[in-house]
Formats: structure tokens, sequence, C-alpha cells
């Protein structure tokens, strides 16, 4: 029972720290580039290195640090060949998404797609960036319960993932969030008239917004791209 009870707190050890730097690498308090130490995130946590090791390992996997033994571990830099590959598969599965939700969608679900436009108008009058990032997960989840295709929702949350720091970046630097809004309304209102096509549209021009996002930040934020992978 006792090397059970070690090993869960292990485990929870693990998680802990993986939810602590996933947080902060997502929401840029760790910048692109930015080396992090075993030493100092396992003295921060109160635990030995392994529990680092180990979480450092799982966010590897995500893609968010490069592990590089005897070197210093990193927070990844942005890559544009990874953006764009991720930005594919998004799209070729959220187009379906929509198509489905249109022909699928409920009076019941279009009071959900209603709320979820409320909730964001509300962070976007609060300035709340990191809120919004949440409902804007909160929103495409919806539109694939609506398609009745739940499961597709792992698929887009996953390539979301890959680029949201780039785009909690902007966020931060200027006032993104109407055009998004405004964004999120027509792909709701498609969506709601049984449109599939008008639907499809509106989240292919709401994905096109991404290009403005890239260009402008490979301009004044270019210390955080790495050109090596593109």
């Amino acid at each position: 029972m006792a090397n059970a009870g070690t090993a869960q707190k292990a485990r929870s050890s693990v998680d802990r720290i993986v939810e602590r730097l996933y947080d902060d690498i997502r929401h840029m308090r760790l910048l692109p580039g930015t080396r992090i130490s075993e030493t100092d995130i396992a003295a921060q946590f109160g635990v030995s290195r392994q529990p680092v090791r180990d979480a450092f390992n799982r966010l590897a996997n995500m893609d968010l640090i490069i592990v590089r033994p005897k070197k210093a571990t990193e927070v990844k830099k942005f890559s544009v060949a990874a953006i764009e590959r991720s930005r594919f598969v998004r799209a070729s599965v959220e187009k379906e998404v929509l198509r489905l939700a249109a022909q699928r969608c409920t009076e019941a679900d279009g009071f959900l797609l209603d709320s979820c436009i409320s909730l964001q108008h509300k962070a976007m009058s609060e300035g709340d960036n990191a809120g919004f990032t949440q409902l804007d997960y909160e929103f495409h989840k919806t539109l694939c319960d609506i398609a009745r295709v739940p499961y597709a929702f792992d698929v887009i949350r996953g390539e979301k993932e890959k680029v949201d720091r780039l785009c909690m970046l902007q966020l931060s630097k200027e006032n993104r969030m109407p055009q998004l809004v405004e964004d999120h309304e027509a792909i709701a209102e498609a969506v709601k008239a049984g449109d599939p096509e008008a639907a499809a549209a509106a989240g292919a021009t709401h994905l096109s917004r991404l290009d403005d996002t890239i260009a402008a930040i490979r301009i004044t934020s270019a210390a955080y791209f790495d050109d090596s992978e593109d």
C-alpha cells in the first residue's frame, strides 16, 4: 500500500507541474525560447527531479518544449510550417463539422449557440483575454456536439492548442476580440439557419484570420519563431 501511495503522489506531482507549465506557456507567461530548469521547477514544487523530468517529457510530447540531453530545456518557438499543418488538419475537420451542425441544429441547439456568443461579448467587454480563449474552445465544442460528432472536438482541440500561444500573444497586443466574436456570430447564424455551405464558408473566413496574426507577429516578435523548422 505504501508503494501505491508513493506512486499516486508522484503522479499527482507530475500532473500539477504539467498543468502549471502548460498554463504558463499557453498564456505566454513563459515566452518562446525561455529556458526552464529541472532544478528550479523541482524546488518550486517541493519535489525531486524525477517528476519534473516526467512532466517535461509530457510537455515535449505536446510539442510545447524542447528537451535536449545535457542542454537547457526551453519553451518551443513557433514554426510557420507546423502552424500550417495544424491549420490544414483543423480546417478539414471543422468544415465537415459545420456542415453537419447546420443540418442537425435544433431550436434548443440554437439557444446554446446564443448563450456562447453572449458569454463572449461579456468577456470582450471586460477585456478578459484568457476567459475569451476558454470560451472560444467551448464554442467550437458546442458546434461539434450540435453536429452529433463530439469526438471531432478532440482533433480540433489538439490542433488549436498548437497555435493558441500565438493567438494569445496577438490578443494581448491588440483588440482582436471584436473580429473573432463577429466571426463566431456569422458561424452561429449560418448554423441556426440550416445553411451548410454558408456555415462552412464562415468557418473558413474565421480560420483565415490567422494569416494576419502570423504576419504581424513575425514582424513584431521575430525572436519567437524558429525558421530552421520551416
